[in-house]
């Protein structure tokens, strides 16, 4: 499955998309000249739940922030459950 991206400004959206209907998506926004991301919402679709692809997106968006040196504010609550459970996932949290 391929997890496509992209970015207008400060909102970005991490998505998987089939036949031209998306079937999944993490949407962002940066903040603090780009140094916070924003987790805002994520959803699944009925054809991909259970298949972990959630924590896929999120994990997509961790990599990002690690990438840029950037830290996470995730308002979302799925994407918040998923960072809380990862240990490895915590140093990208804002303060």
């Amino acid at each position: 499955m391929l997890i496509q991206h992209k970015q207008d400004g400060h909102k970005g959206i991490y998505y998987i998309e089939e036949d031209g209907n998306v079937l999944a998506e993490i949407i962002y926004s940066s903040a603090d000249n780009d140094q916070l991301l924003i987790i805002e919402h994520t959803e699944v679709y009925d054809e991909l739940r259970g298949t972990n692809v959630g924590y896929e997106l999120v994990h997509k968006l961790v990599e990002q922030a690690r990438m840029h040196g950037q830290k996470i504010a995730p308002v979302c609550p799925f994407a918040k459950a998923i960072i809380d459970k990862k240990p490895d996932f915590q140093d990208i949290l804002s303060e």
